[in-house]
């Protein structure tokens, strides 16, 4: 009886050790028979382009333009319809301790046709400077906002250089809807001026300031050396992705000179 025993006990060391081997080598079997599978490599993330600097004054220009004409009681319709150009310089730093100034970069943009009945134009870069001497600390940062309002501002304007006050007559604009620009004297005015700083908005004056045509940018702009005449009155160019919004906002919220109709054909 012990024999037996020992014998069923041999025979099924056997037996578990041939079902073990048997299962590994099922298992090596369906482990080679398994098709591979190559994890597909994750792309790097690439960083986000940076657009030059005379594309993002346009580009800026534009967001500042379309969030100040779409504020409710501040640029008075009645203005912004009459306006034969509009120049925009968005964040406009002010910058030193003692002897203060502003510095800024922005752009303009007219309407087309001889009589400024047309279309915008596509628009020009331009620069603003302003100095004081004024005990100042600080570096405040400003969006600013003109209307020309008739031809004489307009050829100030569009000269190499042009100086607000002298050069050209420049007043603090009126705000809100109740705002008449037949009635009131002051809308005699060559240039209208407005400002936003830190939410608040006003007409402010920018007499002493100095506009220039930045015609190193507009080449960059444009692919070629192009005068601001040409680009904003003669319609020498097209307008360019960057300049877009700028022009699509001034088209959507004023398509038509009220000053200076359209004629009916």
């Amino acid at each position: 009886m012990q024999k037996f025993c020992f014998w069923m006990f041999v025979i099924s060391v056997a037996l578990c050790s041939f079902a073990l081997a048997q299962q590994n080598k099922d298992k090596k079997a369906q482990e080679k028979n398994k098709p591979q599978t190559t994890a597909t490599p994750q792309p790097t993330p690439q960083p986000t382009p940076m657009l030059p600097d005379e594309q993002r004054h346009l580009q800026e220009a534009g967001t500042v333009l379309k969030e100040i004409l779409n504020m409710p009681d501040y640029i008075p319709q009645p203005l912004l319809n009459k306006a034969e150009c509009i120049l925009v310089f968005p964040s406009v730093k002010k910058f030193a301790i003692g002897i203060g100034g502003s510095s800024g970069h922005g752009a303009l943009s007219c309407r087309t046709g001889e009589k400024f009945n047309g279309p915008w134009s596509p628009p020009s870069l331009y620069t603003l400077k302003s100095g004081s001497i004024v005990l100042q600390v600080g570096g405040a940062s400003t969006d600013f906002v003109l209307l020309i309002m008739n031809p004489r501002g307009v050829d100030s304007v569009l000269r190499s250089k042009v100086k607000l006050g002298s050069d050209a007559v420049a007043t603090a604009g009126p705000r809100g809807r109740a705002a008449s620009a037949s009635s009131d004297p002051s809308m005699h005015a060559e240039i209208f001026t407005y400002a936003r700083s830190r939410g608040l908005f006003a007409g402010v004056s920018l007499e002493g300031a100095t506009l220039r045509q930045d015609n190193d940018g507009n080449q960059k702009v444009y692919g070629r050396k192009v005068s601001t005449s040409e680009i904003v009155r003669q319609q020498a160019v097209t307008v360019t992705a960057a300049g877009d919004l700028m022009v699509s906002t001034l088209n959507k919220l004023s398509p038509s000179n009220l000053a200076n109709p359209a004629p009916v054909r």
